[in-house]
């Protein structure tokens, strides 16, 4: 049988107490953390997202298709909602694909919930600006910079 010598035995308690400990801490800290606050570290430019240039393949994020909002007074609205995006940032493309479901609820949401007196005429710039904060709310990989509403009617 083999006998490990009781100096082993104490330097991997050692590093066995150093890592539970470091794992506690981090534990705590990131309990104790804001929610909204910035990442202590970024590997290279990770934090910085640059915006749209011209040299960026610059697509339209149209996949949330026509809406069908039924109003609070009983009308319903026709809408079509894209926006641009870069399609050289996969993981945000990817991020937007997953998002649909929750891009067509907030849409929904908003102009179901608006009172009567807010429907004629709607005002599609605060509408806009609106969704525009409530999308990118919800987004944690990039931010969208403009919405582009279409096909807007409102059915009675």
């Amino acid at each position: 049988m083999l006998k490990i010598p009781p100096i082993v035995n104490i330097i991997l308690l050692l590093v066995i107490g150093v890592l539970v400990t470091l794992v506690i801490i981090g534990t705590v800290y990131a309990f104790a953390r804001a929610p909204n606050a910035k990442p202590l570290l970024t590997l290279g430019n990770s934090g910085a997202k640059q915006p749209l240039s011209e040299s960026d393949d610059v697509r339209v994020f149209s996949g949330l298709g026509r809406l069908r909002i039924p109003l609070s007074n009983s009308s319903t609205l026709i809408l079509s909602i894209a926006f641009p995006y870069s399609a050289n940032d996969t993981a945000f493309t990817e991020e937007l694909a997953a998002k649909i479901g929750d891009f067509r609820s907030i849409a929904e949401g908003y102009f179901s919930d608006l009172p009567e007196s807010y429907l004629y005429p709607i005002d599609d710039e605060t509408a806009k600006q609106e969704i525009l904060k409530r999308y990118n709310g919800i987004l944690r990989l990039g931010k969208i910079t403009a919405l582009y509403f279409s096909d807007m009617i409102l059915l009675d």
